[in-house]
């Protein structure tokens, strides 16, 4: 048996023995696990290589303190295990520019994608994640876009507007060129969704609206056309926001359910239950959590990283089959950002000073351990009970091992007995057992 227990800001993720975690003989937890109730296959835990992340990581970081973070954020045995990343199609908010796969001069067209290329990936983003995959060969690699090319939208810039209804086929055909260039690469793209929170429009950092009824026809239409005509196997999952609107998902699914695979989430409004209320309505489709930030709202560590653990369980109980957070490194700053973005309030999973080239490990960096280094990619989540504040989610590894996390989500400390083991979890704690 392996334990790993986070208590506080100065021990996160420390291996603990069972001695440590004498029952005190006060109030006390029961939970038990279920082997023969299975849900779930999981693909993975991970992070976002956005433009900054990239940035920050291959040119601002030493070499072998760049190599050493990869592995520690890639490899199982040296670092945490990351199994999944979901990369930005083009900048995001967190880039240092605004571009595209497809920048052309204002004013003009290109139908025929003549000025296609993946050219602004090549420096940063395309190495590290080339580096990951062969850290990590079970890795996979999801993609978003912020916004289509300037030329494709209403408003003519990336930022707000909608698709034009005579650039569907030929974005489709973006989507294509895009997972062709990298498969040249040897980066499979594993799955795609239209649109990153398509409900949001900002004008400080790309954005595009598609609502659910042009969502529906640009994947049933063109997307899911196009990749059977290129004989394209990525995954389209719609959506990709938060939990707050599942009408969203389900209109597709209604409508679209054919053509789709599943659907994306983000944690910034509404309960993880959504996952299930749409996962009860079609049980058919793949339920993915693609981004959630850490940040500056929730200034204090404890708030935080009970905030961290209290929502990744909800996530995970309710039917994901990954998590995914957001920028996997971001500078002193919180940054970079976007020119003209203004206040960044987002938090990394690590973050290195720009000035100093310090390197530091963030609470999301040891909460998402408390997942991505035992479970692995095609585990399957088994039943758990939950007690009082103690929450839990199990999982099965393909060898056999079982994982479990529990969460003390109480100021009191309280004895648990998860099985036949007894232990002593403190307040505020998150525990991570591997039989």
């Amino acid at each position: 048996m392996k334990l790993f227990l986070s208590t506080n800001e100065n021990n996160l993720f420390v291996q603990t023995e069972l001695t440590d975690l004498t029952p005190k003989g006060g109030a006390a937890a029961t939970i038990s696990t279920n082997n023969s109730k299975k849900y779930q296959v999981i693909d993975g835990f991970g992070a976002s290589f956005t433009d900054s992340s990239a940035y920050l990581i291959n040119q601002v970081l030493d070499k072998d303190v760049k190599e050493d973070l990869m592995q520690k954020l890639f490899c199982h045995d040296a670092g945490i295990g990351i199994s999944i990343v979901r990369n930005p199609m083009g900048s995001s908010d967190y880039a240092r520019d605004f571009f595209n796969y497809n920048q052309i001069p204002k004013g003009e067209t290109d139908f025929e994608l003549k000025k296609f290329n993946i050219d602004c990936d090549m420096d940063d983003i395309l190495p590290l994640t080339k580096q990951a995959l062969d850290i990590n060969p079970d890795l996979k690699i999801a993609a978003s876009p912020w916004s289509a090319p300037e030329w494709m939208k209403t408003t003519e810039s990336m930022m707000g507007g909608e698709l034009k209804q005579e650039c569907y086929g030929v974005y489709a055909e973006y989507f294509v060129k895009f997972i062709q260039a990298y498969a040249k690469e040897g980066l499979p793209i594993y799955y795609v969704t239209p649109q990153n929170e398509p409900l949001y429009l900002p004008l400080h950092y790309p954005s595009m609206s598609l609502p659910a009824h042009e969502a529906t026809l640009f994947i049933r239409d063109h997307l899911r056309p196009a990749f059977d005509r290129a004989n394209i196997k990525t995954k389209i999952m719609c959506y990709d926001h938060n939990w707050d609107r599942p009408d969203y998902p389900l209109h597709v699914f209604d409508q679209a359910k054919d053509a789709v695979d599943g659907v994306a989430w983000h944690w910034y409004g509404g309960r993880s239950i959504a996952q299930t209320q749409v996962h009860m309505a079609y049980p058919e489709m793949e339920v993915h959590f693609s981004e959630g930030s850490g940040g500056e709202w929730i200034p204090a560590f404890e708030p935080a990283f009970s905030n961290l653990m209290r929502t990744s369980i909800g996530i995970m109980r309710n039917h994901s089959k990954s998590m995914v957070l957001w920028n996997m490194a971001l500078d002193e700053n919180n940054g970079p950002f976007v020119p003209g973005f203004g206040k960044s309030t987002c938090r990394g999973i690590v973050k290195i000073n720009q000035q100093t080239k310090e390197l530091e490990y963030t609470l999301d960096y040891y909460g998402l351990a408390h997942y991505s280094k035992y479970v692995k990619p095609s585990a399957r989540r088994i039943d758990s009970t939950e007690d009082g504040a103690v929450r839990s989610v199990a999982f099965e590894n393909k060898d056999g091992s079982t994982v479990v996390v529990l969460f003390n989500d109480s100021d009191k400390a309280t004895d648990v007995k998860l099985n036949q083991t007894e232990l002593h979890l403190p307040a505020r704690s998150a525990l991570t057992i591997v039989y």
